[in-house]
């Protein structure tokens, strides 16, 4: 991310945090004139909007019409190198195959840019050329393909990211306030050590759009605690890669450790890596995932958690519903669509944990009970909403099926 883009995410963490902190927030006009696109909205989504309206705008395909049948959908990937982005691309694919049996879609095209910012560009420009009806993304960069999505659009097809928030107007975003995800795991810290200790921050990938945004939510709380930021490194959502950077920190820090912010799906390596370093298990925060519920069942008493379920199968759903409703002509109201995130307690494991995950189940993700996203509040964002043909929360496979 540029740092232009770091300093429009801090804009929205520093607003965020004085509404959940009980301070006063004045809003500019053009971010009051922001949130009166969010009149209408129940409660239960209007929220996930605190202080993040700075990107917030009337969508750019709230007139769009519907384009022919089958479509062709082309999805441009920033990185596949983690369990969590291949579960996306495979439940993508999963919902995709539905609607080519109903002669709906006719090709699915995927392309990866292994975090190349400039190789994403060229492949969402090829995608242009080959006339894909629409282009899903999680983009690498929040303003660097600007450009390329822009003239998507010019060309009629529309863009849609999923946990990656950009900047053009010419995009949906279907995210989450991932600031407020930040501020909310670090809130659990201090209030779980009493406002004191000690805690390790692992970020994500560098320079990815979401990172700046999580880490301004938790320094919000942190700065204002009592409790102190030892290190910070960047496990890139990647389990050897969080290990080694985790155990390299341990080595290097003789305080303890008495809580680790994390993002990413990785909690069990950094629980792993406390217990190889013969040091005190921390609290962990983070997404919740099929080889940690599975080394709780375990190590019962060897695993601290309190984070939530930023989890691909809904992702991957939300993004897919999202896209089909514009291609179906129900024009989103505005340019970003918060999808609420499931919070996840440790005394919840019990419903999420089921029997083939395992300490090694890294390819294996929780789905939550319940859709994250009923159609009632993702119908809140269009003008002209219905559910989607073919789509049932309760058919998403089991996470065990096939295991």
């Amino acid at each position: 991310m540029t740092k232009r883009g770091r300093l429009k995410w801090g804009g929205a963490a520093f607003a965020l945090a004085a509404i959940l902190a009980g301070g006063t927030w004045l809003a500019t006009p053009a971010q009051a004139a922001n949130e009166n696109l969010l009149d209408g909205l129940p409660p239960e989504l209007k929220q996930l909007y605190d202080g993040s309206t700075d990107n917030l705008q009337p969508s750019a395909y709230d007139n769009f019409q519907p384009p022919a049948k089958p479509w062709k959908f082309c999805y441009s990937e920033s990185y596949q190198g983690n369990p969590w982005r291949v579960s996306v691309t495979n439940e993508l694919k999963r919902l995709v195959d539905i609607y080519k049996a109903k002669g709906l879609i006719s090709d699915f095209e995927m392309s990866d840019s292994n975090g190349d910012t400039s190789r994403q560009i060229a492949q969402i420009r090829a995608f242009i050329d080959k006339k894909c009806t629409i282009i899903l993304s999680i983009a690498g960069s929040s303003t660097g393909l600007n450009d390329a999505i822009e003239a998507a659009y010019k060309a009629g097809i529309p863009v849609v990211t999923a946990s990656s928030t950009v900047t053009s107007p010419y995009a949906i975003n279907v995210d989450s306030n991932f600031v407020r995800w930040g501020y909310e795991m670090a809130e659990a810290i201090v209030k779980q050590l009493d406002n004191k200790g000690n805690v390790l921050m692992v970020e994500g990938i560098a320079g990815a759009p979401i990172v700046a945004q999580e880490r301004a939510g938790a320094d919000k709380v942190l700065k204002a605690s009592g409790v102190k930021v030892l290190r910070s490194v960047n496990g890139n959502w990647t389990a050897n890669v969080t290990k080694t950077v985790v155990l390299q920190a341990l080595a290097t820090t003789p305080q303890k450790i008495d809580a680790v912010w994390t993002t990413g799906s990785e909690s069990r390596v950094i629980a792993e890596a406390f217990a190889e370093a013969k040091r005190p298990q921390p609290l962990i925060t983070g997404s919740i995932s099929g080889d940690a519920l599975g080394y709780w069942k375990e190590h019962p008493d060897g695993y601290r958690f309190d984070g939530h379920g930023v989890l691909p199968g809904w992702t991957a759903q939300t993004l897919f519903r999202v896209a089909v409703r514009i291609l179906e002509g129900q024009q989103p109201k505005m340019n970003s669509l918060m999808i609420p995130i499931p919070q996840i307690h440790q005394a919840d494991f019990a419903k999420w944990a089921k029997a083939c995950m395992k300490p090694d189940s890294v390819s294996v993700f929780p789905a939550p009970p319940e859709d994250p996203m009923p159609d009632a509040w993702l119908d809140a964002y269009f003008k002209k909403p219905a559910p989607i043909p073919f789509y049932n929360y309760a058919d998403v496979p089991d996470p065990c099926a096939g295991k």
